[in-house]
């Protein structure tokens, strides 16, 4: 009888089975099932976000501060992101002066609370007979600056813009909340400002209607502090060396060292096109218009990987912090 194509697919088909039913033999080891595909996360998406989704950040827009050697004689720097226009543009334009006079050169980080802020400038401004001028030119900024008018919707990533974002991203301090070019800001009735997390700097004031020069800044190092929006102004974010400020030691009470020996001396605060270029940080941030950071932040929403067992089903707009590296080329 032939071996046709039908006796040949029954012989197959008798021999698989037959495989199935015969146990691995002794120092034999059965063929191994596939594992499981491993989840995508956050971190994976910002790995493998295109170049062309990354937007550089200037020099001109970056502040340098270098603090004295800790304990075992490791420099400490600190790079701080100014806020872009048109938030909080009259303090940052002061920021740009004190810099440019080297104002905070040889003053300290005189105050370091903890679970609220480390903040530095002049620990003795409260003394006239000691406080350091202030260089000439500054701007006095009014409490109206602290919002702006709202942005168009093509320049925003926010909960309202689509459904399917307003299904996770909660907030207890705004009605609306997202991200305007890079920074995560609070909506409401036609108005925007910049919100309070982790790692922002912002203006030290006095009581209202006093707004601060931005002479004396803090940066938050806790909790976020997010009933200080709209009341205080921000006017960037470290994005490198926050270590070394959440790592000072506290101070009791409101944070303020009694000792002027416990202050961290700054050496110097410069913006970074004042430096050598080969001094010069070259960062960038992942654009929050582009379609990687949009998957980035439903990820951080919703975290469904290897180590969690009960998977999030919303995040507040501090809990998407907006991802920054150095340039790869750098």
């Amino acid at each position: 009888m032939p071996f046709n194509a039908v006796s040949r697919r029954r012989s197959l088909a008798a021999l698989a089975l037959l495989g199935a039913l015969i146990p691995a033999l002794p120092g034999r080891a059965a063929p191994a099932s596939p594992p499981p595909a491993k989840a995508v996360s956050a971190g994976d998406v910002v790995k493998s976000a295109p170049a062309s989704d990354w937007t550089a950040i200037p020099p001109q827009d970056l502040l340098v501060m270098a603090l004295a050697p800790d304990a075992k004689g490791r420099s400490r720097q600190v790079v701080i992101q100014l806020i872009p226009a048109p938030f909080s543009q009259g303090w940052v334009g002061n920021l740009r002066k004190l810099a440019a006079a080297h104002w905070w050169d040889g003053l300290s980080v005189y105050r370091v609370q903890d679970n609220w802020v480390a903040q530095w400038g002049d620990g003795d401004n409260e003394d006239k007979a000691k406080a350091k001028p202030l260089p000439a030119g500054l701007a006095k900024v009014g409490e109206s600056q602290y919002t702006v008018a709202a942005p168009t919707q093509e320049n925003l990533f926010n909960a309202v813009a689509t459904a399917d974002q307003s299904r996770w991203l909660f907030d207890a301090y705004a009605p609306h909340t997202g991200f305007d070019h890079g920074w995560p800001v609070g909506l409401d009735k036609g108005r925007t400002w910049p919100t309070h997390c982790y790692a922002t700097v912002g203006v030290a004031r006095d009581l209202s209607p006093d707004t601060g020069s931005g002479a004396e800044l803090y940066a938050v190092i806790g909790q976020p502090p997010r009933q200080l929006d709209r009341n205080i102004a921000v006017v960037g974010r470290v994005i490198e060396g926050i270590e070394h400020l959440s790592s000072l030691p506290r101070a009791p009470g409101n944070g303020v060292y009694k000792d002027a020996a416990d202050r961290t001396p700054i050496i110097s605060v410069r913006l970074a096109s004042e430096l050598p270029a080969d001094q010069q940080p070259h960062v960038e941030y992942l654009s929050t218009q582009s379609a990687s950071f949009a998957r980035y932040a439903d990820l951080r929403a919703h975290r469904h990987d290897d180590f969690l067992k009960v998977a999030a089903t919303g995040a507040d707009i501090c809990a998407i912090p907006v991802p920054i590296r150095h340039h790869p080329a750098s």
